[in-house]
């Protein structure tokens, strides 16, 4: 509507102001979302991984729209300064990190795949991936966020027993007076059936 306007005119002036209004909607709502998305990841995680993309790469392609759309870095600076806030961490990986090209289970690089490839099989360990799953398990080792149990001693906590207080209401006691009665072929109350 702002370009069919002759320059100079009034209507010019008031379409304008329409189509900046609606631009300041979007970048409100756009970072309205982005503030609630930053603050949950946050408040829920030690710890986050994010992927340094080559955004100005994705916005030759057909995703340019949605990549510009997106804000990347607008969110990530959020998330940045909300970790440093709460005491949590955020790691950046570099853009050349192999994620959806090696295997998360065996670590083998099967090369490159179009995006239309949303499943694919390890050709080593035979295991089927999902294209995401797999670059964001990737994305966690390469950042340093994955823990393995690898060579380390680990075993089942041994049990402990609870204090009386602990083990439940006197309901409990009641519930294994009558598995024992039921044993012994009596009801709870220690009458024959």
């Amino acid at each position: 509507m702002h370009a069919r306007r002759r320059k100079g005119s009034k209507n010019r002036d008031k379409a304008r102001l329409t189509l900046a209004r609606a631009h300041a909607g979007v970048a409100d709502a756009r970072r309205e979302f982005h503030h609630q998305l930053s603050t949950c990841l946050i408040r829920e995680n030690q710890a986050i991984a994010v992927e340094n993309l080559a955004v100005s790469g994705l916005t030759r392609t057909r995703l340019a729209k949605s990549v510009h759309d997106a804000g990347w870095s607008g969110f990530v600076a959020m998330l940045e300064y909300k970790a440093a806030l709460y005491g949590r961490r955020v790691v950046r990986i570099g853009r050349f990190e192999p994620t959806s090209q090696v295997c998360s289970n065996c670590g083998v690089k099967d090369g490159p795949k179009p995006l239309h490839v949303r499943v694919w099989q390890c050709q080593v360990c035979g295991v089927w991936l999902d294209r995401d799953i797999n670059a964001a398990v990737n994305v966690a080792k390469a950042a340093g966020l994955v823990v393995t149990a690898c060579g380390a001693n680990v075993r089942p906590p041994t049990p402990v027993g609870a204090d009386r207080g602990e083990a439940g209401t006197h309901r409990g006691d009641l519930t294994s007076a009558t598995a024992r009665a039921a044993r012994h072929g009596r009801n709870h109350r220690g009458s024959p059936r």
